[in-house]
């Protein structure tokens, strides 16, 4: 298969290790300083660009009808956009906040656990807490605003709010430390017990690896997706 590489930091160049592995071939990159290849000749594009050049990466595939796999985040107020712009030129895209497999089955299980303890709500109180390291862009992380997105689909919550101290909102808390790959827990806390589920990422490798295994995916296929569709979980 070959695969364009949308954004070329630290991100990139581990998936292009693991396509490499996988006896892919990279034909394009394209970074903020930089472009090497030729667009036109890949399969499958994989943006992990910073969220400003992401719509454009995107829409830029999307022309040569090259389907489109996106992991960057903060960009998401064009996603109606991005998906419009898919439809219309017949191609394929799959956006995923994280493509780990194990935070995917992470969110499988939150939405479980929330809906279990639903009937509970006035008994324990909700929040999410999401540690980064200080390169991180955006605040709260895609993949906490995703855990968010199952909670406010309960009772429990109709807004989030970023490291607030009300209890009218459901509190996202967001901490930048080091060089943290990634760590989120949800939490449900009351006046005899607390609940928590957590997963921690050890290095970028797990994110790299789900981009591929869902670039190899989504190369023949038309519509729109995400990691759920790829991991037959939806």
């Amino acid at each position: 298969m070959k695969i364009a590489l949308l954004g070329y930091g630290k991100m990139g160049q581990t998936i292009e290790r693991f396509a490499l592995e996988r006896n892919h071939k990279i034909v394009y990159t394209a970074d903020k300083n930089s472009e090497k290849g030729d667009l036109k000749q890949a399969d499958v594009a994989i943006n992990f660009s910073v969220p400003e050049a992401a719509v454009s990466n995107i829409k830029q595939a999307m022309q040569l009808k090259i389907p489109v796999v996106s992991g960057t985040t903060g960009w998401l107020d064009k996603f109606e956009e991005i998906t419009q712009f898919c439809e219309e030129k017949n191609t394929a895209f799959l956006y995923a906040s994280n493509f780990s497999i194990g935070v995917n089955l992470f969110f499988k299980l939150n939405d479980l656990v929330a809906r279990l303890i639903e009937p509970h709500k006035e008994k324990y109180r909700v929040s999410i807490k999401e540690i980064h390291h200080v390169h991180k862009l955006d605040a709260p992380s895609g993949t906490a605003l995703s855990l968010a997105k199952s909670l406010l689909s309960t009772d429990y919550f109709k807004e989030w709010e970023l490291n607030g101290t009300g209890l009218e909102k459901l509190n996202i808390e967001a901490i930048r430390e080091g060089e943290v790959p990634g760590k989120h827990i949800v939490t449900y806390h009351s006046q005899v017990d607390e609940i928590s589920i957590k997963h921690e990422a050890f290095n970028r490798d797990g994110f790299a690896k789900g981009a591929i295994i869902a670039a190899e995916w989504l190369a023949d296929k038309k519509g729109i997706f995400t990691m759920q569709d790829v991991l037959n979980i939806s």
